[in-house]
């Protein structure tokens, strides 16, 4: 064989059909793309599931089949191009993970079809050997079967929740071929050299480490394994058996398991062999008595089930880097690895090392040899396969951080197509001091960026900030002594504005202020109906409570003849009188207050926040308030069912001794399923929640869930939430680093029944948007007074505090 290969002259493929391959060395495959569950979010029962998968998905397959699951890991820099930076928050977040590295992860699945013999193959062969015309041609009938029956596996595995599987194309095949022989170099070609020495690939020293016999065992293998990163003495998370091998190396390397299907009687005849030498020379080393017992318990289970299924197999490592130093550390990390699994593997060198590294390429892995193969049952194989993978990002949703590297991971929170939720309405619980309010202006900002409205009722002034970034889209509605509400409800732009719902929506706000929302027959409201749209039908220009006032005052006599209204179905006087506290001379006279500004007309803005805190002694405004806020929704969220809407209640313990609010939230709930609209609830604990029907009801229709740290524990979430023992396990290992250079919290995330902790790290810039409190909040909203402009007050504060 030469030592220089360039493969352009003799390529291993010679035709692609779909994802089938025809290889120029005997064998035909089909390529498949494996999509594997995210990292730490699969349980002991959950790897033993996958695990059966594997054994339920392989084992039928026809003897000769040689199965080659290969993952593949770089060593890559985070592109932030594909995050939005259009605004200035988004554009700071874009530029701060720009370049950022992390570990890139593929996995593959290839199944090989060959003509020639699965066995006693010599170990130094050629596998660029050509196959003739003649022999392609006799595939025809072999392909028909080896792609039915690899198809009818395929649709196994997918119909599996946890992995699926997407077939290759013609353009990934081929970029996989040559990234491989290309050293995965993107930024230039060049060729591959196999010297008895090392195999180089342009700069970088590529080296082989294998499990290749059965006396590289300890005693057992297992599906999984205890992660320690995560457990302690009150949870436990769990790792595949080999996943120290994967993500966790961080380093560019593939991992190749290679699993030959072989036929069960011949196989035991040969173990039954191999056993009768050993017992006959058990005398001559312990190495001989360990191996036997290793076999004669093969061949137990071999025997004793039915289903179990002989195959030979095959694990390596391949790695490389340009330092030879950095080299020998990668080897010693791998060797640790296998150490803990109590697996001694093998290095090959010179021919051997060659031979490994060309056969691991996925047009070649039936061309190992019995001395490199592990005789074994196809359970006890399927143990050395990897199993998760990095965090997922969706197409659009919220940007987290993953828990590996603190790269960006953007999750679906709204589900348009309800893939995995029903109901997109969200709940924060986390105790004082932890965040709450943090990641909820981190939600509230992005859903605002992709042209969400919201509405925000809020009793802790946590929103003023960020907010102040959109200053020609947001209204904040706070009630200050003497001062109106800075909102008119009697306001319409354009005649076209007075629809039957606006005409509806103004009747139930008066009723509210009339105090007939809860006494109210139909014929009351239809009487009150008539009046509203008389009113507008007389007075086109000037609309406001006080003109509305006016108007039936002057009308009073007449109103009750000419709309055909009896008087006990509307009072005028008594009309009149209620609404006189809210007119010119009344004691809530400025709350109405119009000028010819009108420049808080709410469906003008996207983002609408109450501010209730300073009101909440005073029942009589609350009460307005909470009317205004209802109108609010109506006019913002439920206006169009095309625009995406949110409304948001921060602290709702604290709006739950409100009267009636529980009900009003509920409403809100029951009527968002109509709309595209999705509702979210903060709470220090969710015991703040009362245990009745809304609340129940509540909980039933909220499928989104963020927790943060809670000293105290998780136990009534669990409970009322039905969060299972891995939900605890993972809420249990949050932990926050607020020191250092990467500061970030962490957040658990349940979207469904999919559910992983994320982190929140953010740049300078959207950390003091989302300050709420102390000393640099203070400092920040000072340099707003004096610049009037929150962009600029947040580059000023970062810049002095650099």
């Amino acid at each position: 064989m030469n030592n220089r290969i360039n493969f352009y002259q003799i390529h291993p493929i010679i035709n692609i059909q779909d994802n089938l391959v025809f290889c120029n060395n005997h064998n035909i495959m089909l390529c498949y793309r494996l999509n594997l569950p995210e990292i730490y979010t699969l349980t002991e029962k959950d790897f033993e599931s996958i695990h059966d998968q594997w054994f339920q998905t392989l084992k039928l397959l026809s003897n000769g089949t040689v199965v080659h699951k290969q993952d593949i890991f770089l060593k890559k820099k985070f592109d932030a191009t594909v995050l939005p930076n259009n605004t200035f928050l988004s554009n700071a977040t874009s530029n701060y993970f720009a370049e950022r590295e992390y570990i890139d992860h593929n996995s593959y699945l290839f199944f090989i079809c060959s003509l020639g013999s699965q066995s006693n193959l010599p170990r130094f062969s050629n596998p660029f050997k050509k196959t003739s015309p003649k022999e392609v041609d006799l595939l025809n009938h072999r392909i028909r079967e080896f792609k039915s029956e690899v198809s009818d596996a395929m649709v196994y595995l997918n119909n599996t929740r946890k992995i699926s599987v997407v077939p290759l194309n013609s353009e990934e095949i081929n970029e996989l071929t040559e990234n491989y022989f290309n050293g995965f170099n993107t930024n230039y070609h060049t060729n591959i050299l196999l010297n008895k020495k090392d195999i180089t690939i342009g700069e970088n020293y590529f080296e082989v480490i294998a499990v290749n016999n059965e006396q590289c065992f300890g005693e057992e293998v297992r599906t999984s394994r205890t992660l320690e990163k995560f457990t302690s003495n009150q949870f436990k998370f769990h790792q595949g058996y080999i996943d120290g091998l994967g993500i966790a190396l961080n380093e560019n390397h593939i991992v190749n398991q290679i699993v030959y299907l072989d036929d069960k009687t011949k196989w035991r005849k040969i173990l039954e062999k191999n056993i009768d030498e050993l017992r006959k020379s058990i005398h001559f080393g312990s190495q001989n008595k360990v191996l036997l017992s290793k076999i004669e318990n093969t061949l137990a289970e071999i025997n004793n089930d039915d289903s179990s299924r002989v195959v030979r197999s095959h694990l390596n490592v391949i790695f490389w880097s340009n330092e030879q130093k950095k080299m020998r550390q990668i080897a010693t990390q791998i060797k640790s690895e296998f150490k803990e699994l109590d697996i001694v593997p093998y290095s090959p060198n010179g021919e051997e090392r060659k031979l490994y590294f060309l056969n691991s390429y996925f047009c070649f892995s039936n061309h190992f040899s019995d001395d490199d193969l592990i005789v074994t049952d196809l359970k006890s194989a399927l143990c050395l396969f990897l199993n998760d993978s990095n965090y997922k990002s969706d197409t659009t949703g919220i940007l987290f951080n993953d828990r590996v590297y603190n790269t960006p991971v953007i999750k679906d929170v709204w589900d348009e197509k309800k893939k995995r939720i029903n109901a997109r309405n969200f709940a924060i619980f986390a105790p004082t001091g932890e965040g709450k309010s943090f990641l909820a202006n981190h939600l509230l900002r992005q859903f605002y960026e992709d042209g969400v409205r919201i509405v925000i009722v809020d009793l802790g002034g946590s929103y003023s900030k960020f907010v102040k970034l959109y200053p020609e889209d947001h209204v904040i509605l706070k009630y200050e002594e003497g001062r109106n509400l800075g909102i008119n409800p009697f306001f319409i732009s354009d005649e076209k504005d007075l629809s039957p719902d606006t005409i509806h929506d103004l009747t139930q706000f008066l009723m509210q202020l009339l105090a007939m929302s809860s006494t109210a027959n139909k014929s009351q409201e239809v009487a009150l109906k008539k009046v509203v749209q008389y009113y507008y039908q007389n007075v086109k220009v000037g609309h406001s409570l006080q003109s509305f006032y006016n108007f039936i005052d002057q009308i009073s006599v007449e109103i009750h003849h000419d709309l055909k209204i009896e008087v006990d179905d509307l009072n005028i006087k008594r009309v009149l009188h209620l609404l006189s506290e809210y007119v010119k001379g009344g004691i809530y006279s400025f709350l109405f207050e119009t000028t010819e500004d009108l420049s808080f007309q709410l469906h003008d803005k996207r983002i609408i926040v109450f501010e209730l805190d300073e009101v909440t002694k005073n029942k009589e405004i609350l009460t307005v308030m909470l009317k205004l806020i209802k109108l609010s929704i109506n006019k913002s969220i439920w206006k169009n069912k095309s625009d995406k809407g949110i409304i948001l209640f921060d602290e709702f313990a604290k709006q739950l001794k409100f009267e009636n609010v529980l009900e009003s939230v509920e409403f809100y709930y029951q009527a968002i399923r109509k709309q595209n609209g999705s509702i979210g609830i903060i709470l220090q604990s969710i015991n703040q929640l009362p245990s009745n029907d809304a609340s129940t009801s509540i909980l039933e229709n909220t499928q989104v869930i963020y927790s943060l740290k809670n000293e105290k524990g998780y136990k009534q979430l669990q409970d009322r939430l039905n969060l299972s023992n891995h939900d605890i396990n993972q809420l249990k290992s949050i932990q926050n680093n607020f020191t250092g250079k990467r500061k970030y919290s962490e957040v658990f995330l349940k979207i469904g029944r999919e559910s992983n902790v994320y982190r929140l790290e953010v740049p300078p810039e959207v950390y003091a948007a989302y300050l709420t409190d102390g000393l640099e909040n203070e400092q920040i909203m000072d340099y707003y007074k004096r610049e009037k402009c929150m962009q600029k007050a947040i580059k000023k504060f970062i810049k002095s505090s650099n």
